[in-house]
């Protein structure tokens, strides 16, 4: 992949730059990465003509039909698919399949947009005489965001401009009635075109969709969307609450506020803009002291799929949506490169391997909505039966799986960087890297194993620096450096060897992945005196499918100071390392011996009970 969802411009105000080429090729993320090309994304075009989006754009093309589906916003799951088979097409070019989908599609699209650039299928057939009249829930700009990301992605994996050409049609359309000064002073109620008009300006060169961007971040907060606002959400719900600038902590919709923080960073990283730069940093700080999942994840109230206050985290009743995971992730990847701090990466990689991959089944054809921590034996479901936590092949709302096919699709891009110094590992992954004016090969059996060998394939003919991350888990390493020294330069969360390369040279970390009893912080009242498992960046949770059958399962805990024991199981769940300990029966005292997954893994068996945090006695 040479490219990925971030190309900053030449003269952006950032301490670090994607890869330039970035290729996974063996181990973990690389079979996670298989089944997304080979099943996932395969599914896509199926699944949306079945759930009738592609007869909403038939429709709006020929003037013929109704509008299908319970949604206004249904033409973004077309626009999320497009942007993962694009990724995928940039790993892929000479699938003949793929490539005729997208193309179908692309002209589908082209055919259904309006002679004003306007596209939006609900408001073309069922509603026309409402456009631009429901930005609360209408998800106009919303859906136009994701189209703008499915062209970037399309035009740089192929080189074409048939999508891009739409998307900038819309977007022309978009500043020509909401854009400064224009006829309707409004924003959508759901972020998602803020970043996304950043990246059309990286892609064209044509300012106004960067200042559009900073206009929209700007009209926030100004009870724009009162009309639209349903009194028990209120306007948190919909980031319009208080002023982007003066915002001390994340709140409503996990998603919609994690997609709006994304756009900040970007427009922090284009403009230098030195508040927004410090409102990101800012509410990143908070979120995770406070409004953050041991996994990763994100937003603890089902009402709102929201944020809930300071340290509101229960584990039965988590949220924690997919999509916010993958919103989080794009979030911090922009806050890594924006100010170099090993803490973005940190974050991006616990939310990667935890709250982000439990979303899908290791089939590649099954889903979560909601990630919570504990699921009881007595587990009925959910208020929303497609949102409980079980698998599903598919959802009413079906906002989740192309958003996951789209990020796996273009994770290589989430490895590395590079500066005027040299190159930086932020994730380990067997595959190759350039950046930073160098190229490195990586090996490595992570995370089940913890040693990492990086060789320099090309390198500057002068003192140049390689970096490794080290994992905010790992409380000791070694390395090695070609000739055999250990390196001397440590900063915080980095490992840094400067010094004149040669083709060939190899440089080893080895981090130990051990297993370790986790205690929560003292203010999450929910899980006080509780533990959770975990090994290297994978988070383990107990299933009741793997423990010994008689006892109840909410009746387990495990005794102070229990030991840890890992095991690698090549046959179960695809291979998987296995945590086990000796706990106890809650009341009898009875030694039970108790076995971990990891947490990504779990519900892909049977139905039955689940916890991360266990109670300790």
């Amino acid at each position: 992949m040479s490219t990925g969802p971030i190309r900053l411009t030449p003269g952006a105000h950032t301490a670090l730059r994607p890869a330039t080429a970035a290729r996974i090729t063996d181990g973990f993320w690389a079979a996670r990465r298989a089944t997304n090309a080979d099943v996932s994304i395969p599914q896509g075009p199926a699944r949306l003509e079945a759930a009738g989006n592609l007869d909403n754009l038939r429709a709006a093309a020929d003037g013929k039909g109704s509008f299908t589906g319970d949604f206004p916003f249904q033409d973004s799951d077309v626009h999320k698919w497009l942007e993962a088979a694009s990724w995928q097409l940039a790993d892929r070019s000479d699938d003949p399949e793929l490539a005729a989908h997208v193309d179908e599609l692309t002209a589908l699209l082209a055919a259904a947009q309006d002679t004003d650039g306007y596209l939006q299928t609900y408001y073309q057939v069922a509603r026309p005489d409402r456009r631009w009249q429901e930005l609360g829930w209408g998800h106009e700009l919303y859906c136009a965001g994701h189209l703008i990301q499915a062209a970037v992605a399309h035009h740089r994996a192929t080189g074409r401009r048939e999508l891009l050409d739409v998307a900038e049609r819309f977007a022309d359309h978009i500043d020509s009635v909401l854009g400064p000064g224009k006829r309707i002073d409004g924003v959508c109620g759901h972020p998602e075109i803020e970043t996304a008009l950043v990246e059309l300006y990286r892609e064209t060169g044509e300012r106004r969709w960067l200042e559009l961007a900073g206009h929209f971040v700007d009209r926030r907060g100004h009870g724009l969307l009162d009309a639209d606002v349903n009194p028990h959400l209120g306007r948190a719900y919909w980031q319009d609450h208080i002023p982007v600038r003066e915002a001390t902590t994340v709140s409503g919709h996990a998603v919609r506020q994690l997609y709006l923080l994304a756009g900040v960073a970007d427009l922090a990283a284009e403009t230098g803009d030195r508040e927004l730069y410090a409102v990101a940093e800012r509410l990143w700080d908070v979120m995770v002291a406070t409004k953050t999942y041991l996994t990763g994840g994100v937003g603890a109230r089902h009402e709102g799929e929201s944020f809930g206050e300071p340290y509101e985290l229960p584990p039965d009743r988590a949220y924690a949506e997919t999509c916010a995971a993958i919103a989080s992730i794009q979030w911090s990847w922009r806050m890594a490169l924006l100010t170099g701090d090993a803490k973005y990466s940190d974050l991006v990689e616990h939310t990667l391997y935890n709250g982000f991959l439990a979303g899908v089944g290791l089939d590649g054809d099954s889903w979560l909505y909601v990630n919570p921590l504990q699921v009881r034996e007595e587990y009925e479901g959910a208020y929303e039966p497609d949102k409980a936590a079980r698998r599903t092949p598919w959802f009413r709302c079906a906002c989740c799986p192309p958003n996951v096919m789209r990020l796996l699709a273009s994770l290589p891009h989430y490895m590395a960087s590079g500066d005027a110094e040299g190159l930086q590992l932020h994730q380990y992954a067997t595959g190759v890297y350039e950046a930073g004016g160098g190229r490195v090969r990586v090996e490595t059996g992570y995370p089940w194993d913890g040693r990492i060998v990086v060789t320099v394939e090309e390198a500057p003919d002068a003192d140049w620096t390689l970096s490794l991350r080290i994992p905010s888990w790992c409380t000791d390493f070694t390395a090695t450096a070609p000739d055999g020294e250990a390196p001397a330069e440590t900063l915080p969360g980095w490992l840094r060897v400067r010094r004149r390369w040669s083709p060939g040279d190899t440089f080893t970390l080895g981090l130990e992945p051990d297993a370790r009893l986790t205690r929560p912080d003292p203010y999450v009242d929910a899980v006080r005196g509780c533990v959770a498992i975990e090994r290297g960046p994978l988070v383990h949770c107990l299933e009741g499918v793997d423990q010994p059958p008689g006892i109840r399962f909410e009746d387990l805990t495990l005794p102070y100071g229990s030991h840890l024991s890992v095991r690698y199981d090549p046959e179960l769940l695809g291979g998987i390392g296995v945590v086990t300990a000796d706990g106890l029966r809650r009341g009898g005292g009875d030694a039970v011996p108790l076995t971990a997954v990891p947490y990504y893994a779990w519900a892909n068996r049977q139905e039955g009970p689940m916890r991360v945090w266990i109670p300790e006695g």
